[in-house]
């Protein structure tokens, strides 16, 4: 998997030639590149247009040919285009929500998921309006088969051109080069995820380890068009970074915590040099307030919304084994204050007898029941009372179990940053991650909402939300390797407490 490279690639060029062929080689490429960046804009940027004209179209017609009718009497014309134009702003703020246009880099069925959630609730929304306007209720038959017409034309738009993209925009060749500390499992198992989901993006021609000699490395930097730096240190970095800006290429990082500090620094002119200075963003009285006043307020609307589901789930859990319902656990929520999660129970009730372990891919302990309300996340719901409550809230770092978060932060101290804000029903990590990320990982996703937070990030990843409450892998399980390593951390740090005890 290291240094792959073809032979031809290898022969020496003695002298001036060598220069030149060099140069000659290293312009081609470049061209090359630019030729496919160019394809795949064209391609994009065509289906995003024509996505538009169908689905603003067909919202058009509909409401041109019934709807405007009841919603206005006069000014009918003026009505129909400004009742069009606010379909085609909302749809296409949803779009930018949901990233519904990145065609090349999401797979077919969530850029189609995307898509049918921004075009549904923008015609759900005029629906409404439409019947406040009249004042009575408008039949929603002619609308429900519009959206049926809208979904199945993107479908087609979507795999056309998903499969068009595929076959003739090349992938671009890519430069990964992996930190001193990464080893070979950990770069194998990110090449592996890299590909899984973007192989028609990315073809790894070299997979470096820093320190390599400065001339190989030059050499395969000009020959490909995309650099990623996996786990490198910052002086590295800023040295390949330099070359990649020079050069035209793309480059990605991994980002380290200082980072993702750096995101809640505001830049300072007290003197002509540069300062910047950290803001403590998570501690404005004023957004806390107005995001308190929102989880009393929406909390207690799907507390009364959601009462019929969590009565039928509740008495699907009662039946199945009869056990208790609900399942109640110890988390850490903001300045490590202790409080207890409940969730609908989702496993045997003697599911930890064994100790704390985490859950696995297809786990014994998991019920017929548990499997489908986790599946869909409705196991989640009683955590509104949380929020109610105050122990939580919509938006924030997933509140993780004491005696994890125990382990990690002997392992990454920089955890109990996340403690800096309470604990949320959904948040940055929930929507960008899964619930086997590192721990590492999961920490930069949390910091980098911590850091910028706001109101209107809050309801964007609520929106967000939506879009992976379908998505299998938001829900997988830690695998057996991962379980086991937590295991032999929990079972020492039980027998550190016994000894101690003792």
């Amino acid at each position: 998997m290291f240094h792959r490279q073809d032979s031809a690639r290898n022969r020496k060029v003695p002298g001036k030639l060598s220069e030149r062929f060099r140069f000659v080689q290293h312009f081609l490429l470049r061209m090359k590149g630019n030729e496919n960046k160019m394809e795949d804009k064209r391609v994009t940027h065509s289906a995003r247009l024509v996505l538009r004209l169908w689905n603003v179209g067909l919202f058009a017609f509909v409401w041109a040919f019934f709807y405007n009718d009841y919603a206005f009497d006069t000014y009918k014309i003026p009505g129909l285009i400004g009742s069009v134009l606010v379909f085609y702003i909302g749809y296409n703020l949803l779009c930018n929500v949901y990233k519904a246009f990145r065609i090349a880099s999401t797979n077919i069925g969530e850029i189609v998921f995307s898509q049918f959630l921004s075009f549904a609730i923008t015609d759900f929304i005029l629906y409404v309006e439409c019947c406040l306007i009249y004042n009575q209720i408008v039949s929603i038959l002619p609308g429900a088969g519009i959206v049926v017409l809208q979904l199945i034309g993107t479908v087609y738009i979507v795999v056309f051109t998903k499969r068009f993209f595929v076959r003739h925009v090349s992938p671009q060749t890519t430069l990964i080069l992996f930190g001193k500390e990464k080893s070979l499992e950990q770069v194998n198992s990110f090449e592996h995820r890299l590909l899984k989901k973007y192989n028609h993006l990315f073809h790894i021609v070299y997979t470096d380890k820093e320190g390599i000699e400065d001339e190989e490395l030059c050499r395969h930097l000009q020959e490909c068009c995309t650099v990623i730096m996996y786990g490198v240190s910052f002086e590295t970095r800023a040295a390949v970074s330099e070359m990649c800006i020079e050069w035209k290429k793309n480059f990605y990082y991994t980002p380290e915590l200082l980072d993702v500090f750096g995101l809640g620094c505001e830049p300072k002119h007290l003197l002509d040099t540069p300062l910047m200075k950290y803001e403590y963003n998570y501690n404005n009285k004023k957004y806390q307030g107005i995001k308190r006043a929102l989880d009393i307020i929406f909390s207690l609307f799907f507390i009364i919304l959601t009462s019929p589901i969590m009565l039928v789930i509740a008495i699907c859990i009662k039946v199945e084994d009869h056990g208790p319902v609900f399942f109640r656990q110890k988390r850490y929520t903001k300045d490590a204050r202790v409080f207890e999660i409940l969730k609908f129970r989702s496993m045997v009730p003697d599911a930890d007898k064994y100790g704390v372990l985490p859950t696995t891919d297809r786990d014994p302990r998991i019920t017929k029941t548990g499997n489908v309300i986790r599946k869909l996340h409705l196991d989640e719901l009683p955590q509104f009372f949380n929020i109610l409550k105050g122990d939580m809230s919509f938006v924030g770092p997933r509140p993780e179990r004491v005696e994890h978060v125990k382990e990690y932060v002997k392992e990454i101290p920089e955890f109990r940053y996340r403690l800096s804000v309470k604990g949320g029903l959904t948040g940055y990590a929930q929507v960008f991650g899964k619930y086997n990320t590192s721990a590492h990982d999961k920490l930069l996703l949390d910091l980098m909402y911590i850091e910028n937070q706001s109101i209107l990030m809050d309801i964007q990843l609520v929106l967000l939300t939506a879009r992976i409450v379908f998505r299998p892998e938001s829900t997988e399980g830690f695998d057996r390797e991962s379980q086991q390593k937590m295991n032999e951390i929990t079972r020492k740090n039980e027998e550190q407490d016994r000894n101690h005890s003792d």
